[in-house]
């Protein structure tokens, strides 16, 4: 379900940061009734041969202090989260009709010729790319030399392939007898964005629901 998003945003995050605002004072108060009620009635309690002393009170005193500092915190981390997702929304509603960047191993095919991406932890001595067709079956193979680390074009000659058909590919990329990290890429569009507590969440045409932070480029 696509969240709707706000024609008034600012106005949105102004209610959030008065919302938490009013929620951390709140603790602060409660916090500071519940420590003033136990001190008075410890002192009441006590033992009039051994009184607490100053240092007892101050030290009580810096407690609640920094219980209270760490609530008001927690409370502010929390509102500026919801500001951020918020934000997010508005960044990723003008994302949609756009393609991005995201793992994954389809190969856009367009004019004769496939394209997508790969990325390498390391440099590799050797990296091969086996296209597949739906049934899983390789069709080709591509085989490359020294390649660095980093992010690389893939282009397919597609010229024989299926137009009707929706081919993928799997990289093996090694460096001596050792396996280097690889990541298939590939180009997805934005269909829409949701938001929820986790965060923005785009809805593309390939990939399903992909979160906001997961996109590697815009293109």
């Amino acid at each position: 379900m696509t969240t709707a998003i706000s024609s008034d945003p600012f106005a949105a995050l102004n209610a959030t940061a008065g919302t938490t605002a009013a929620s951390a004072n709140n603790s602060d108060t409660a916090s500071a009734d519940r420590f003033l009620k136990l001190l008075v009635t410890q002192m009441q309690n006590q033992d009039p041969l051994n009184p607490m002393d100053n240092a007892q009170v101050t030290s009580q005193m810096a407690q609640i202090n920094t219980v209270s500092g760490i609530q008001t915190l927690n409370n502010t981390m929390q509102g500026l989260n919801g500001q951020f997702v918020q934000m997010q929304a508005l960044q990723g509603a003008s994302l949609v009709g756009r393609e991005i960047t995201v793992a994954g191993n389809r190969l856009a095919v367009s004019e004769g010729t496939g394209t997508a991406q790969y990325e390498l932890a390391t440099p590799a001595d050797k990296v091969k790319i086996e296209v597949l067709n739906p049934a899983g079956r390789v069709v080709d193979t591509m085989t490359l030399g020294a390649t660095k680390a980093g992010r690389h074009d893939i282009e397919w000659n597609a010229s024989n392939a299926d137009p009707a058909l929706e081919y993928r590919f799997r990289i093996t990329a090694t460096s001596g007898a050792s396996a280097v990290a690889s990541t298939a890429l590939m180009r997805d569009q934005v269909q829409a964005v949701s938001t929820s507590g986790s965060g923005v969440s785009l809805q593309t045409l390939y990939s399903g629901d992909v979160a906001y932070s997961q996109v590697k480029a815009f293109n």
